[in-house]
């Protein structure tokens, strides 16, 4: 997988492509699980500028509560 730093996305499919268990929700919202599915990071993608903004970090718990495609 790579850095999301190398990461070049200008579409959906081409952040799925690189990180197939991320969740690709509506308006450029994703979701990735880390350190073994224990965390969630909720991201907006702005893919014509391919910049990534951090929405959300937490527990799977935490996730649990909070509605990703607004945050």
């Amino acid at each position: 997988m790579p850095s999301l730093r190398a990461a070049d996305w200008a579409t959906r499919a081409n952040a799925k492509r690189d990180i197939g268990a991320a969740s690709i929700l509506k308006d450029g919202r994703a979701v990735f699980s880390i350190a073994g599915n224990k965390y969630r990071i909720v991201v907006w993608i702005n893919y014509p500028y391919r910049v990534v903004y951090i929405r959300f970090v937490g527990t799977h718990r935490q996730y649990d509560k909070i509605d990703a495609q607004t945050i």
